[in-house]
């Protein structure tokens, strides 16, 4: 099971949390719908930032979001007037009122989404794909990582034929729920077509929850839903 699913999603509840914090009710598909809009225009909007993770909670009046960046100066800009601008087009996007919380990633390395992305981009600008996979590899290892594991799969080098390849090392326990593993799946749009890459991360192992953390930028401080602290164990 655990090689088959998404290992975020068979870990909710357990060491991840959600990335959307709300209670729909009859409302619930044109929240979500409204979610995924807000999630796609700041992608778009933040391609250069090195957006990782885009949380979300509302309450009736104010809906909060919170970006997880190993760029936050680009979207806070001088004397945060980038993100006053972009508070200002969710407001319009959503029709209400927003706060924008920013957290900043302090080892982009060991980011799941982030490492695809670099390697996105390197493959876009015509480097090796295998160049670019190992020299990430080896930079997430370096930074800490016990495990990594990269899938690619298209037309590779635009060879005729598309074909898989996968780059691992360390180790990855996806069957092991107490096990924090990142992951992500980005693709590359290339001259000879579309090549998917699939990054899987292992941090360690975590006991118990742990607490959900964010940095607020333009505003008071958000209470969060947290859950209980917990300690994580790495092996030797």
């Amino acid at each position: 099971m655990g090689q088959k699913t998404n290992p975020i999603g068979l870990r909710l509840g357990i060491i991840k949390g959600w990335d959307s914090y709300w209670y729909g009710g009859k409302d619930f598909s044109k929240k979500l719908v409204e979610d995924d809009k807000i999630r796609k225009y700041l992608n778009a909007r933040l391609a250069k930032a090195g957006v990782s993770r885009i949380s979300i909670e509302r309450t009736l009046k104010l809906v909060t979001v919170t970006i997880n960046t190993a760029r936050p100066g680009i979207i806070i800009g001088k004397g945060g007037q980038e993100v006053d601008k972009l508070k200002e087009e969710l407001k319009k996007l959503t029709g209400k009122e927003v706060q924008i919380n920013i957290s900043e990633i302090r080892r982009p390395e060991l980011d799941a989404h982030i490492v695809a992305i670099n390697i996105a981009r390197q493959i876009e600008g015509r480097v090796s794909f295998r160049r670019a996979i190992k020299t990430s590899i080896a930079s997430s290892m370096r930074l800490g990582a016990e495990g990594i594991k990269v899938l690619i799969s298209g037309r590779l080098g635009g060879a005729e034929m598309a074909r898989t390849e996968q780059y691992k090392e360390g180790r990855i326990p996806l069957h092991t729920l107490r096990a924090d593993i990142d992951y992500a799946l980005v693709e590359a749009h290339t001259t000879y077509g579309r090549i998917g890459i699939k990054v899987w991360i292992f941090k360690g192992e975590v006991y118990g929850k742990p607490e959900i953390v964010s940095t607020t930028i333009g505003g008071g401080k958000q209470q969060r839903p947290a859950a209980p602290k917990g300690r994580q164990r790495r092996r030797g």
